[in-house]
C-alpha cells in the first residue's frame, strides 16, 4: 500500500588499537530516514471518449454576471454514471480541470477503496498525529515525574 523512500547514513566504525590486534570496540548501526510515499500507480486514467460534458449557467454569489454566463462545467462518464458539477471559478477551463480532477477522484475511491489516494494521505495523517499524540503524553509524564521528583527533595 506504501513505499518507503530510506536514505542510509554512514555506518561509523570506531577501531581500538591494542596489540597490534585489530579490535572493533564499538559500531553504530546504520541509521534510516523513512518517508512514506503515496502509490499513484493504481490512480485510473481518464479516457475522453467516456465523458459527457456540458457547460450550463452558474448560480450563487456574483450576481447576474455568474448568471448569465455558461461557465459552470456539468461532467458525466458514461461507465459509470458519475455526475460532477464545478462552479468554482468564473473560468471555463479552470472549471474544467477542477471537474476532471474530481472525477478522477471519485474513480479512485470506487475502483481502490482503501488503497485510493485519499485513503493513502488519510492513513498517514493519522499516523501522524498518533505519533504526535504519543510524543505529547510521553513528555507530559516524563515532565510530571521530574516535578514529583523535584518536589520531593525541598525540605
Amino acid at each position: 500500500m506504501f513505499s518507503l523512500l530510506c536514505k542510509t547514513l554512514p555506518l561509523k566504525n570506531h577501531l581500538n588499537y591494542s596489540n597490534n590486534n585489530l579490535k572493533i570496540r564499538n559500531i553504530s548501526l546504520t541509521l534510516f530516514n523513512c518517508k512514506q510515499t503515496i502509490d499513484r500507480s493504481k490512480v485510473p486514467i481518464l479516457n475522453e471518449n467516456d465523458l459527457e460534458e456540458m457547460f450550463v449557467k452558474g448560480s450563487g454569489p456574483g450576481g447576474s454576471a455568474v448568471n448569465k454566463n455558461s461557465n459552470c462545467v456539468v461532467l458525466k462518464h458514461k461507465p459509470t454514471g458519475i455526475v460532477i458539477k464545478c462552479h468554482e471559478s468564473r473560468c471555463v477551463e479552470d472549471n474544467r480541470k477542477i471537474a476532471r480532477a474530481k472525477l478522477i477522484e471519485k474513480l479512485d475511491v470506487i475502483e481502490n477503496g482503501n488503497e485510493s489516494l485519499a485513503e493513502q494521505k488519510k492513513a498517514i495523517a493519522e499516523k501522524k498525529n498518533a505519533q504526535k499524540e504519543w510524543k505529547r503524553k510521553k513528555l507530559e509524564s516524563l515532565k510530571k515525574d521530574w516535578i514529583e521528583r523535584e518536589s520531593s527533595f525541598k525540605p
